[in-house]
């Protein structure tokens, strides 16, 4: 699955530690700010409604006074001199954290004793503090207060939004955290807010997803494409992901096709797409047809050409797949993927082999010998494009796989010939620095 976009505004400085009010007092002056909006005269200026957003702020941030994420355990313990009420460690999502448990809200710190989770669990004033705050100020705006005094305001809502969403997601709780992204996105896109936040949308649709409120997760995986924001393609497999959680096979072969004429290389889309046609028991070489309309407008693109090799390798055509490899190379002779390409049939076609001989029967040792001779000729076969990538590729990551690549293979064709010994020398010091 897509991982989570994570945009926070972490501690960059030691912060003033703040003494923490009773939550009676928090409550006393959001009723006074909020009884002020319901005269028509005081109701009617932009300072009421500013001082209410500010009431809303001050009860949100009244239990974590002295709590700043990105801050070390021993900072942390030097600027909060309340005592804790238990500490200890627990496992949460697979990681490993010192829990602190105070009064109001719980912290979590990580083997490096960075606090990176604080979670409110009793509020000073119960409700969505943040939204409120966030209509408070838009209200002011709405009666002529300065965009420019309203917007930081917004964006410093949308922060603490993210903050407290990437919480509850490390913790988690997806339906709460997806619904503090969707606060987020929100927020940041109420005016006069400058800054719209498409991260936060995009999570707050991948942790819907996650928690199988696929409406959410559409809504908001929606918004995101309407504006431009498609995580590199991404969306368009998340969005096939939730029209197959509703059973809705054609949208997500729509989107699927749409994303890969527009994303070609994308893999989570090639590979959706390949398995969304296996399961239909369709014929996956259609995706072929999908590409032509790419090929039309951008013929001389190799990518196009190695995509479609992808897409053979996914269905076992592994001549049509060379063949396809063999035209991106034409187009670009120096275009490393199709040599990783060719490299990786080689290797798919080894594995099918070593499973059709791992299967025989023990009396079968004749064949056992003949479908061995075939795997050591494909790995043999795999070498030459293989090193051909490595030699043409500029992208750090492509060299390092293909000569990792070439270290096993050479290993496991060293007694064969002297000469892959050698090569097994060398690419191991490539590999492995030694």
């Amino acid at each position: 699955m897509k991982k989570l976009f994570v945009v926070l505004a972490l501690a960059g400085s030691l912060q003033v530690a703040l003494a923490q009010k009773p939550a009676a007092e928090m409550q006393k002056n959001v009723d006074k700010a909020l009884e002020a909006t319901k005269d028509a005269k005081k109701g009617a200026k932009p300072a009421t409604w500013t001082k209410l957003a500010e009431a809303y702020m001050a009860a949100y941030n009244n239990p974590t006074a002295n709590v700043t994420l990105g801050i070390d355990k021993a900072t942390f313990t030097m600027m909060n001199k309340e005592k804790p009420i238990s500490t200890g460690t627990v496992q949460v999502e697979g990681q490993t954290y010192e829990k602190m448990q105070y009064a109001n809200y719980d912290v979590y710190f990580n083997a490096a004793g960075m606090l990176v989770i604080a979670d409110v669990t009793h509020p000073s004033v119960e409700g969505d503090l943040l939204g409120e705050a966030a209509k408070a100020y838009a209200k002011a705006y709405e009666l002529g207060e300065k965009a420019e005094k309203v917007d930081p305001k917004l964006q410093e809502i949308v922060n603490k939004y993210y903050e407290e969403a990437y919480s509850a997601y490390q913790l988690g709780e997806m339906k709460k955290a997806s619904q503090l992204f969707k606060g987020a996105a929100d927020v940041s896109m109420t005016p006069p807010c400058t800054a719209p936040n498409f991260d936060a949308a995009y999570n707050a649709a991948f942790v819907a997803s996650a928690a199988k409120d696929y409406d959410t997760a559409e809504e908001y995986f929606n918004l995101c494409l309407k504006n431009d924001y498609t995580s590199d393609g991404n969306i368009y497999a998340n969005l096939s992901q939730c029209s197959l959680a509703k059973a809705d096979t054609l949208a997500a072969k729509n989107y699927l096709a749409t994303g890969l004429t527009k994303y070609p290389d994308n893999e989570s889309i090639l590979t959706s797409l390949i398995n969304l046609y296996l399961q239909t028991n369709e014929d996956p070489e259609k995706i072929v047809e999908l590409l032509d309309e790419a090929k039309k407008v951008m013929p001389d693109n190799p990518s196009l050409f190695y995509v479609e090799g992808n897409i053979y390798v996914g269905v076992k055509n592994y001549e049509k797949a060379i063949a396809a490899y063999d035209k991106a190379l034409a187009i670009d002779p120096n275009y490393d993927f199709a040599y990783y390409g060719k490299g990786n049939v080689a290797l798919k076609q080894a594995e099918d082999l070593i499973t059709e001989r791992d299967a025989l029967d023990v009396r079968e040792w004749k064949k056992y010998d003949e479908l061995n001779e075939k795997v050591i000729e494909t790995y043999k076969a795999a070498v030459e494009p293989f090193e051909k990538c490595y030699e043409v590729s500029k992208n750090d990551a492509v060299k390092a796989s293909a000569a990792d690549f070439l270290k096993r293979l050479c290993f496991t064709l060293r007694n064969v010939d002297p000469k892959y010994q050698e090569g097994y020398d060398k690419w191991k010091v490539i590999v492995d620095g030694e």
